[in-house]
């Protein structure tokens, strides 16, 4: 794999900046967000106020835990533009969920956000070693999700090429990279697995595409995937984050150098780690629950936003701002199966350690008798799709799973091609214990 890695002159200043420089500038950013926030939205006045706090109560970063935390529930009852603090008209773009588990949440971005928006992308693009005059083929979801067009423009302001494919049309997919021959791919860790496995179908070795780097992000995915997809694609795969209720794609990004993590962009978003039951703040290290405070969005600031996604800070090593470890799961996605909990990414570490099945998955959670119980449902890779091997490959992961997470669970090994594919996030989990989740 070809070195990607920045050069220092390539960095903005404060990527390299000292603590003590980012520090500063963050509480200075700080009091300005929980004013505006304040100010301008009055469910953050309420909120305050019952809390007994005020903006100017912040002599320093450590005293933002003394104010109130900010749910993904408070968008939707306030649901369309209840959280905006500029008239709409000073709105120039609006994304939203899908609002299938209730009403969409809403997000709107003045002309300001979204030039920060473009820059930060830009900035995760060349830490994932993309630079002006490449090209990227962008296979995130268009729409109101954030994904592609968050991606496009941050491909444009990089001075790149983006070819605008969105999710879907996998043959098409394969057909444009082998073609036009980018040198990176946006995309969803799920789905580029079924982009490989059609290179495959089709006789085409993705070893031999043009793609240097994969940018991966809107779902967990391990350390093993990353290896997998290295391995299969012979590029580069690094760990973009983000969430619309911040931003979007673009918050943090692994460096292409290092892959030990993904740097936050602290001149924009103020992290916090905190237990998840108590909401109190954790021990350095230590992981938890992510939490953030957008320091400069003018649309639709997030004081204290609860993520849910589950991770821990670590201090920086190619760039001066902290890290975020991998995220493990989701708080609200955890399974907790007779005491023990457990996460899908732990279920996608296991059967990519069987060679013998496809890395594709899903778990069913159901009852049996008055127990719960999970069934995982895989599938055999094409050259292991005989009773015998298929048998084998069942035991082996139920084992492995029971060896490394601690539950007894069912394996049910399909042909190649029979479980669920998405063309956006993956939906790892069935509970028909209470309907689909």
């Amino acid at each position: 794999m070809k070195d990607l890695g920045a050069k220092p002159e390539e960095l903005d200043p404060i990527e390299i900046a000292s603590r003590d420089e980012i520090s500063d500038l963050q509480l200075t950013r700080l009091r300005w967000s929980l004013t505006h926030a304040y100010t301008n939205v009055p469910m953050y006045r309420a909120r305050f106020d019952a809390a007994g706090v005020h903006p100017d109560m912040l002599p320093s970063l450590e005293d933002l835990a003394k104010f109130p935390f900010t749910v993904k529930d408070d968008l939707r009852d306030n649901y369309p533009f209840g959280l905006f603090a500029v008239p709409r008209a000073q709105i120039q773009r609006i994304h939203a969920s899908s609002g299938t588990t209730g009403k969409a949440t809403v997000v709107g971005y003045t002309r300001n956000d979204c030039d920060v928006f473009a820059d930060l992308v830009a900035r995760s693009l060349r830490a994932a070693g993309v630079r002006a005059g490449d090209m990227v083929h962008n296979a995130y979801g268009y729409g109101l999700f954030t994904g592609g067009r968050g991606a496009h423009h941050g491909i444009e302001r990089l001075g790149a090429t983006v070819v605008p494919m969105s999710g879907g049309q996998t043959q098409k997919q394969v057909a444009l990279i082998t073609d036009f021959k980018p040198d990176a791919i946006m995309v969803t860790p799920s789905y580029v697995l079924n982009i490989l496995e059609e290179f495959q179908r089709q006789g085409i070795d993705p070893r031999a595409t043009s793609l240097s780097v994969g940018i991966f992000g809107a779902e967990p995915w391990t350390n093993a995937m990353r290896r997998e997809v290295e391995d299969a694609f012979d590029m580069h795969a690094v760990d973009i984050y983000g969430l619309s209720e911040i931003m979007g794609p673009g918050v943090a990004n692994e460096c292409v150098e290092t892959k030990d993590g993904l740097h936050i962009w602290e001149d924009h978003f103020y992290p916090e780690i905190i237990d998840p039951a108590t909401g109190a703040p954790v021990a350095a290290g230590q992981e938890g629950e992510l939490v953030f405070t957008t320091l400069t969005k003018e649309g639709i600031p997030m004081i204290r936003y609860r993520t849910r996604d589950l991770t821990r800070l670590m201090p920086g090593t190619a760039r001066t701002m902290r890290r975020m470890a991998k995220v493990t799961g989701r708080s609200d996605d955890m399974i907790i199966l007779r005491g023990v909990n457990v996460f899908p990414t732990q279920i996608e570490e296991q059967l990519l350690a069987v060679a013998a099945l496809a890395p594709h998955f899903q778990i069913e959670l159901f009852r049996s008798g008055r127990m719960d119980a999970m069934r995982v449902h895989v599938e055999a890779h094409p050259k292991a799709a005989d009773a015998d091997s298929k048998a084998a490959a069942a035991d082996a992961l139920r084992q492995k799973i029971k060896d490394a997470v601690g539950v007894s669970t069912e394996v049910v090994v399909g042909d190649p091609g029979t479980v669920q594919r998405s063309a956006g996030k993956a939906q790892r989990v069935v509970d028909t214990r209470t309907g689909e989740r």
